[in-house]
């Protein structure tokens, strides 16, 4: 594997490949995408491209690298205190995925399909997703005590609306050429919060 650059030019041409190694993801996805592409979008040669990365997995790898961390951190909820304002807390965070999730939607195109093809991504997507659901599980046990809901642990029954939101945000945003017209934002993340809101405090 090619090592990191450490000059500044080294860096601005890493970025360089690896913005335009995006475009060709975006364009052609994963399994389509080849190098040769990646290098005539660069206007750089194939050498020069190897010295930078030594294969499209790397490279892929390299497009996607800070993704899964942004997404975490949008997902959290700074402005509403889950444990007084759980329904608000849950539209800021899922408002927060999916904003971000639109950003990048290009790439969790590629990702997802990349996902399914290759297994460094798959785990990579794993990882992605539990820590997500790790992170809301602990937050309703230490928040409001709940452990489970109507017999079922909270973790799984978590799961699946993260499934439901992630599973929307490809529908809403990463196929968004589908679409009569744009999903709006807003409406989506209240749409997804109120789900969760209802499944764990409808009653309570």
């Amino acid at each position: 594997m090619p090592a990191e650059p450490t000059t500044p030019k080294g860096r601005r041409t890493r970025e360089h490949l690896l913005a335009a190694g995006r475009r060709v993801f975006a364009r052609d996805g994963y399994v389509d995408a080849r190098m040769s592409d990646v290098a005539e979008e660069a206007a750089i040669s194939m050498g020069g491209l190897y010295r930078y990365f030594a294969n499209k997995q790397e490279l892929f790898a390299g497009v996607i690298a800070d993704i899964h961390e942004r997404l975490y951190e949008a997902s959290a909820a700074k402005e509403h205190d889950f444990a007084a304002e759980p329904f608000e807390a849950l539209v800021e965070s899922n408002r927060g995925y999916l904003e971000l999730y639109r950003e990048h939607s290009d790439v969790m195109r590629a990702f997802m399909q990349a996902a399914h093809v290759d297994d460094r991504f798959r785990d990579y997507w794993w990882q992605m997703r539990n820590r997500h659901i790790d992170r809301f599980a602990n937050a309703l046990k230490q928040k409001h005590g709940i452990t489970e809901v109507n017999g079922v642990d909270a973790a799984l029954v978590a799961e699946s609306l993260a499934c439901m939101v992630e599973q929307a945000a490809y529908v809403w945003f990463a196929q968004e050429q589908l679409h009569d017209r744009p999903v709006d934002l807003d409406a989506a993340a209240r749409s997804v919060a109120h789900t969760w809101y209802m499944t764990f405090f409808a009653g309570r």
